[in-house]
């Protein structure tokens, strides 16, 4: 699952383990700027590498931060420009969005999840739901997905915390670590993680969380065993049920980092090293398709990869 995290779809991704409590005590390698409040499409390339200081002086609320979020997204939905892979990336955000907003009427907050580890798709996704997070405690108005400004109570307002599940892999990257207990931080998410497999942490979640319906995915249509998926899909039999919510399924391997750059979204620092999808340290090694000379030793970032059948190549499964 190219969403870089363990897949309800690929039962082969997670090995033994145990499991954990969620912690956010980890320094962070890719920190988040401390205003939003602008919008820039400058682009990220050293947002790996900027000062984690920033984040802890001028800590901002839940709604302040999706507020923020959403007059990003908003901006770039408004933006004009002749680029292809802009515009398309655009009409992806508009019907993850549709996807989203319809989960946001079916579900309450305290049944709905995210399937998060802090890879590029589930960040992507995260940047989305929260967007619209508001939503989830305000009934619908007719200028809710259109305005470009929030209501003045928008982030004064209490959410509920984004329930999100973290099944790591039996040898995780440290980078990984530190930017998912960074992100839970800035995001204020209440994550659980757990280093089991698949279906034991799973069962593991929903026992701790039996009011779980549905659970937000990262999948897109190019991951393995996701070409037949819709944006809702229960889990298939056997497995623990809930149903699966897969806004970006459509989405391309160019257009999720269109998106992560056009908004100048943090994102994890093994991106800036070359890794187009992250599993675990012994089966992930930077894109060779990256690679800027013979030796191999020095690679591009990944948002220079464009084609959708080059991802996983430095993946070993």
């Amino acid at each position: 699952m190219t969403q870089d995290s363990p897949s309800l779809q690929d039962l082969h991704v997670v090995g033994n383990g145990v499991s954990s409590a969620s912690s956010t005590t980890f320094s962070s390698t890719a920190p988040f700027p401390t205003s939003e409040t602008n919008y820039t499409t400058t682009s990220t390339t050293d947002m790996a590498t900027c000062s984690v200081s920033k984040i802890v002086s001028q800590p901002r609320s839940l709604a302040e931060a999706c507020a923020a979020l959403r007059a990003k997204l908003l901006a770039f939905l408004a933006l004009h420009s002749t680029d292809e892979t802009v515009q398309g990336t655009q009409r992806r955000a508009r019907d993850a969005m549709e996807v989203i907003e319809e989960a946001l009427r079916r579900y309450r907050p305290e049944e709905l999840s995210l399937s998060y580890n802090g890879g590029k798709d589930c960040l992507v996704l995260l940047i989305l739901i929260l967007a619209c997070w508001p939503a989830s405690v305000q009934p619908p108005s007719s200028s809710s997905s259109s305005s470009s400004s929030t209501n003045s109570n928008s982030t004064k307002q209490t959410l509920p915390r984004l329930q999100c599940i973290y099944i790591a892999p039996p040898d995780p990257f440290q980078e990984v670590e530190d930017f998912v207990a960074t992100t839970t931080e800035e995001y204020h998410l209440d994550l659980a993680r757990y280093a089991l497999p698949m279906r034991q942490a799973l069962d593991c979640y929903l026992d701790e969380k039996p009011h779980v319906k549905a659970v937000f995915m990262g999948t897109r249509r190019t991951d393995p065993h996701s070409e037949f998926l819709d944006s809702f899909t229960p889990t298939d039999k056997g497995w623990p049920q809930f149903m699966r919510i897969n806004p970006v399924l459509d989405w391309h391997y160019a257009e999720i980092w269109t998106f992560i750059r056009q908004l100048d979204i943090p994102f994890c620092s093994l991106y800036s090293q070359g890794f187009s999808s992250l599993g675990g340290t012994k089966d992930t090694r930077p894109n060779p398709a990256l690679a800027l000379n013979a030796e191999g030793n020095k690679f591009r970032p990944a948002y220079e990869l464009t084609r959708d059948d080059e991802e996983r190549l430095g993946r070993d499964r």
